[in-house]
């Protein structure tokens, strides 16, 4: 049966009981309830707890997360589908403020159990009913150092709904608004699509994307750089009153990985920024340029453009996660049947692509925005590797459904993975292996390098706002093309009209520190891709166990299940070590092209 695209919508009812906007204020007024008895019942009472105490205490602690969860998720992801809806922006704000009563209620509970001493705390874990709590419970005791006393950590969450969340929630607004004038188009193009166009064999359609795109952000690049500038100085805030000894220092800590293991990890990709320049000069080759511009790196190596309707991409995703396990393609096919995916472009739609794992007793979501491009059949994958860690780790609760953002790319790099070799072996001509091996290289240089050079924009920039003040959109640009430059070298021109393309990204604001935990996920999922390219059927049982674990162990013990020790210190120079063989591949394919063209 054919599925036309627009019709791929998910069904976001069964978050709130098929009750719409009312189920949102059922559920938090039960959350809202619940929260208030919980605190009259325990409150200043946690040091007493015996080990059945502590469980029935986290068992309904789970039960109000839930609640708050299934509200929050669907009002979230039908803001998500239309920013532009005034109705859609003020029940996230509803659901905002009440799920910041709830947790303003709760938070006595953390700091309790935080000022409990180890041996106490440790003698309280052992009791039976935590299973699915005791490896959160210990990494909470971790910001123990840096909880603040209950008036002051209920005040900074009230005061997050009229600060940092309504500041990302106008970033999102104006950043999904905006459209671009495209050269020969019949009007405005979102920005996601205009993008996809510097893709384009075409130069003059890739300068004249460029120059549109920038045309574009120029008219809110004022506000979107005060929001920056606003919530730099709010995290510079945050830390200096939770005694955090760096900007990232808050972020490695929610992702379990030490200051000195992150910067290992930073610093081991940045010696290796040749490998992207190794790629951007033969890409100048196969372009016939002497110099790639910023607006070159995405462009096709090949006149191919292949297109791919949905039902072919679906079926060739399901196919390609069938021939791993079964396990895999029957939880995969459950998001195309039970409406759990949004695939069309619609004007207002937040741009890119996510998974959404929602709740464990509903079900994840995917959003696309999909163009029936070959690369849009890769981040199908990509989001439904993830769709897969949320659903198989479902069983975990929603205490530890989650892994820290170091592991959350694993699933998904290696769902994208398994996809791109199934359409390697289809390619039939030089060309089409080419172009697949350079997207390919491509993702890995903007999900390793890029995203470590993005890492060094944001160090830049929390650095500059915490020493000079407030930064200037020119000072902003500098040092966003400062971080660009180091990366790409002499091997690709950074434009003027580039310097502003930091302004659209939601991680700056939304999640800062985020971006380094993509190059650590492609690393060590690349590296779990290898360990099942050498072991073949045994290992698939294992990486099932993987997912399934969901976040109940530290990163270093999930990774073991897969055979990988991130403790050693040659790991991320392993990951990259294959990177470069993905690249010398792409060489590879790229010199017999360049021979069939001389001898044409």
């Amino acid at each position: 049966m054919s599925t036309a695209l627009d019709d791929v919508a998910w069904d976001l009812e069964p978050l709130v009981d098929g009750e719409g906007e009312a189920g949102c204020d059922r559920l938090l007024a039960e959350a809202q309830e619940r929260a208030s008895a919980f605190a009259a019942a325990h409150q200043g009472k946690v040091a007493d707890f015996d080990g059945p105490a502590l469980a029935a205490a986290v068992e309904e602690l789970a039960a109000i997360s839930e609640l708050v969860g299934k509200a929050g998720s669907y009002a979230s992801l039908r803001f998500s589908t239309d920013t532009a809806d005034p109705a859609n922006g003020a029940l996230m704000a509803r659901v905002q403020e009440g799920a910041t009563a709830v947790e303003t209620a709760l938070v006595f509970f953390e700091l309790e159990w935080a000022a409990l001493d180890d041996a106490r705390a440790d003698e309280l874990l052992q009791a039976e009913g935590l299973d699915k709590a005791r490896h959160h419970l210990r990494t909470a005791r971790r910001y123990r150092p840096h909880l603040l006393s209950e008036a002051e950590e209920k005040l900074l969450a009230e005061k997050s709904q009229t600060g940092r969340d309504a500041w990302t929630r106008l970033f999102s607004e104006v950043t999904s608004a905006i459209q671009v004038d495209l050269p020969d188009a019949d009007g405005p193009a979102p920005l996601d699509v205009a993008l996809s166009r510097l893709m384009s064999n075409d130069r003059d359609v890739r300068a004249s994307t460029a120059e549109a795109v920038t045309t574009a952000l120029e008219p809110g690049l004022r506000v979107r750089a005060f929001i920056f500038n606003t919530l730099l100085q709010d995290k510079a805030v945050d830390d200096r009153l939770r005694a955090f000894p760096t900007w990232i220092s808050s972020r490695n800590l929610s992702n379990e990985a030490s200051d000195e293991s992150v910067q290992a990890l930073v610093e081991a990709v940045r010696s290796q920024y040749e490998l992207p320049r190794r790629w951007y000069r033969l890409k100048a080759r196969l372009l016939g340029l002497d110099r790639l511009k910023d607006f070159d790196r995405m462009a096709a190596v090949t006149a191919e453009d292949e297109e791919v309707g949905w039902d072919e991409a679906r079926d060739i995703v399901l196919d390609s996660f069938d021939a791993f396990s079964p396990v895999l393609s029957g939880t995969a096919k459950r998001f195309f049947d039970e409406q759990w995916i949004d695939a069309p472009v619609r004007p207002a739609k937040r741009g890119g692509a996510f998974c959404a794992y929602t709740v464990p007793s509903v079900h994840p979501y995917v959003l696309l925005n999909y163009t029936s491009k070959r690369r849009d059949v890769l981040t199908l994958a990509h989001e439904l590797g993830h769709g897969l860690h949320a659903a198989l780790a479902q069983p975990r609760g929603v205490f530890e459904q989650h892994t820290p953002l170091t592991l959350a790319e694993t699933a998904s790099v290696f769902g994208e993975t398994l996809v791109f070799r199934r359409l390697l072996d289809q390619a039939d001509t030089p060309e089409s292996r080419l172009s697949l091996l350079a997207s390919n290289i491509e993702d890995a240089i903007a999900t390793v390098f890029r995203q470590v050079a993005m890492n060094r924009f944001e160090d830049l920039a929390h650095t500059a706002r915490r020493e000079q003040g407030e930064l200037s959109i020119e000072r902003i640009g500098e040092l966003w093309g400062q971080s660009q430059e180091e990366l790409l070298g002499d091997a690709v021109e950074v434009t003027d009209g580039y310097r502003t393309w930091w302004s659209y990204v939601p991680h700056f604001i939304g999640t800062p520190g985020y971006v380094y935990a993509y190059a650590y996920g492609q690393l060590l999922a690349l590296s779990v891709y290898q360990r099942y390219a050498d072991e073949g059927e045994p290992f698939v049982d294992r990486y099932v166990e993987l997912l399934s674990a969901g976040g109940s162990k530290s990163p270093e013990d999930l990774a073991a299940i897969a055979g990988l020790d991130l403790a050693d210190p040659g790991f991320w120079t392993s990951g990259l070590e294959l990177v470069e063989q993905r690249l010398e591949q792409a060489e590879a394919a790229a010199d017999e092209v360049l021979r069939e063209r001389a001898g044409a």
